[in-house]
């Protein structure tokens, strides 16, 4: 059975909003990484860009990875109208 991707093609709702978290706190792929790994979860660089760049699915444990590091809720990272560099 094949996977939803949206209309566009996109494969996650949170790619644009992870670059805006990312560049709010002032980190690189490669650094929130580096900052995922600290915390327990195995999530690389390559992961990242995939996310980002809305080639790759997102997994429950991937959300709840990034809403712990950047202390948002689920809703947060998934809206597209939310305005994450306030």
């Amino acid at each position: 059975m094949p996977k939803p991707v949206a209309e566009t093609g996109n494969k996650n709702l949170i790619g644009s909003n992870l670059i805006a978290l990312r560049k709010k706190h002032h980190l690189s792929q490669r650094a929130l990484a580096h900052e995922l790994q600290l915390k327990g979860y195995d999530i690389d660089k390559n992961v990242i860009t995939r996310i980002e760049t809305q080639q790759r699915f997102v997994t429950d444990i991937e959300i709840q990875a990034f809403c712990e590091l950047f202390h948002i809720t689920f809703e947060e990272l998934i809206n597209p109208n939310m305005n994450l560099m306030d």
